[in-house]
């Protein structure tokens, strides 16, 4: 017997076979292809139809990139055209038969995958800060995850982190704004506005400016870069102070596609939040990065459906 498990990104499906004791069986890539709602839905179905004929799936446990209403069964993922309340579940059911069929956000399923093969193992209080092209936050409590009342719990790229109020933070939140992966080039932007400092990121066409630009320019002492990532951390220090006062918990993992080249700066976020946090709360936390990487939600889908078919 085995287990599908299956992480939906805004480019790509990450497509992984259990074994019921945890093992990983098959582990493959689906591009999107810029596809729109119902296209994403079938490339979602047919992996399930084929990972099905191919081995013995009992259940399926699917990660998706927003929020999964657990009532309706319904998605909400921005990134996805035509996915504001798209039925997934619906869908899935009609080529899955009678298995058992769990999803959940990417961030509740990273968290999930951390604590069942990561750096969150044996912990019951534990946040995985999820950073790539938006921000979200898995957030466990006592041994439960924070939903809250309509499933949108962790939603940490809407915190105010600045003030006055401006109209651009209106897409996705002040936080999400400057520190996410696509945050990080609109900083750098902005900054290269304000200063008129020589820099390396002048090379680079304003639209086509990237995290990855940036990154690589710091590594070189650029003074506009080193500034640019000094924003990033101060951002991210006041977001994991927060999180610390408000949660109290033992491990803050940082994962998702920044966290790569941004884990370099983990060190220098926990001493920013220090300076902001509860102070003997933040002596009690361990800043980590994750060890499943990009994995850490397809992993959590896997110990999901395990989970709720009574096999962990």
């Amino acid at each position: 017997m085995a287990v599908l498990a299956l992480d939906l990104g805004g480019t790509k499906i990450a497509v992984a076979v259990f074994s019921t004791q945890g093992e990983l069986i098959f582990r493959d890539t689906v591009f999107l292809n810029h596809g729109d709602g119902q296209t994403v839905g079938s490339l979602i179905t047919s992996q399930v139809e084929t990972q099905i004929e191919k081995y013995n799936i009992n259940s399926i446990g699917i990660s998706v990139p927003g929020i999964s209403r657990q009532t309706t069964g319904t998605v909400y993922a921005p990134n996805i055209s035509g996915w504001d309340d798209y039925p997934l579940l619906k869908e899935v059911r009609q080529v899955a038969g009678d298995r058992h069929i769990s999803i959940d956000s990417d961030r509740a399923c990273s968290i999930f995958g951390e604590q069942w093969k990561g750096n969150a193992q044996n912990c019951n209080n534990a946040i995985f800060m999820a950073v790539g092209t938006g921000i979200g936050a898995g957030i466990v409590v006592n041994g439960n995850l924070v939903r809250g009342a309509n499933d949108i719990a962790g939603a940490i790229g809407w915190m105010a982190l600045n003030k006055p109020y401006e109209n651009k933070y209106k897409a996705c939140g002040c936080f999400e704004h400057y520190a996410s992966g696509e945050g990080i080039p609109r900083l750098a932007l902005e900054v290269l506005q304000q200063f008129s400092t020589p820099s390396l990121l002048r090379d680079v066409l304003p639209d086509q400016l990237s995290a990855y630009h940036v990154f690589d320019a710091y590594y070189k002492n650029d003074q506009l870069a080193i500034k640019i990532i000094d924003e990033f951390v101060a951002y991210w220090g006041m977001a994991s102070a927060n999180m610390v006062s408000i949660f109290n918990p033992s491990k803050i993992i940082f994962g998702g596609g920044i966290f790569g080249p941004a884990d370099q700066f983990i060190e220098r976020i926990k001493l920013e939040a220090t300076r902001w946090a509860q102070p003997i709360s933040v002596t009690k936390v361990d800043f980590e990065k994750s060890v499943l990487g990009p994995d850490a939600a397809v992993y959590g889908a896997a110990f999901l459906t395990l989970k709720n078919t009574n096999r962990i």
